[in-house]
């Protein structure tokens, strides 16, 4: 996979990535983040709508402040990861915005003011259910093919499964919901936006794929432990990213348990 890169954005500086559509990149670098939570602002005829307010940050919730002026009517939220809700009270408090998102949200005691569901529109954005990275998740698409993906479709890495939350079976479902789009600008959950993105999103599904055909031919040769399997499929794997691989090969073993491809042993898995 070719994933893009950018510099460091500058903190508390909003950046206009699309007509109407501001970027603020939180101050919550690391190696699940990259730079940072993307926040976004998109103007409406009635206000602000803010996106993914990000980390609980004082400083990255009065830079959402400032950028909305005066005018944030409502904050969406694409997923109940805290990377990406954590500020939600604060803004709500500071502004007496309703809240959106999904009906059923994995957000520890949030629920959404306003309950969406697949196809529901709010302030000139379809909501797409698009399960997989978590079982809430939304994206959120604009008639003139903008489309914000959160962390179902990153570009500057792929997405952690985690099961039960994550469901791997159900990833792949999204992806190939939105390669049957048209969109023209993707913007990501973390890192910079991406122009036609559809070659991209075919080479995301293609790079999953054969990661489930590696984990299934490791499992051919033998049982092997998700963690086992890491170190067979993740060749020269980022130490700090162990843990979130076991993860997704555990989603992918899941997914192969249900199709009747491969069977659990004893802490161990073979194929079926």
């Amino acid at each position: 996979m070719a994933f893009l890169t950018e510099p460091e954005p500058a903190r508390a500086v909003a950046t206009q990535v699309a007509p109407g559509v501001l970027r603020l990149v939180a101050g919550n670098p690391g190696a699940m983040t990259y730079h940072g939570t993307n926040t976004y602002l998109i103007a409406g005829a009635d206000g602000v709508s803010v996106l993914d307010p990000g980390p609980d940050d004082a400083a990255h919730v009065a830079a959402v402040l400032r950028a909305g002026g005066g005018r944030i009517a409502r904050i969406l939220l694409s997923h109940g990861h805290r990377d990406h809700y954590g500020a939600l009270a604060a803004l709500r408090a500071a502004t007496g915005a309703p809240t959106h998102g999904f009906a059923r949200s994995q957000a520890e005691g949030f629920s959404p003011d306003v309950a969406l569901a697949d196809g529901d529109t709010v302030a000139g954005l379809t909501a797409l259910h698009t399960p997989g990275h978590a079982a809430d998740h939304l994206c959120f698409a604009r008639a003139d093919g903008v489309i914000f993906t959160a962390d179902h479709v990153m570009t500057w890495s792929t997405s952690i499964v985690s099961p039960p939350a994550g469901d791997m079976a159900a990833y792949f479902a999204s992806l190939r919901r939105l390669l049957g789009r048209e969109d023209r600008l993707l913007l990501p959950g973390h890192g910079p936006p991406l122009a036609n993105p559809n070659a991209y999103l075919r080479a995301l599904l293609a790079h999953r794929e054969q990661r489930e055909a590696a984990i299934l031919a490791a499992l051919a040769e033998g049982e092997r432990t998700p963690g086992a399997l890491v170190e067979i499929v993740y060749v020269g794997l980022d130490r700090r990213l162990r843990a979130a691989a076991e993860r997704n090969v555990l989603a992918h073993l899941l997914k192969l348990h249900a199709e009747g491809r491969a069977l659990p042993q004893n802490g161990s898995w073979r194929v079926a």
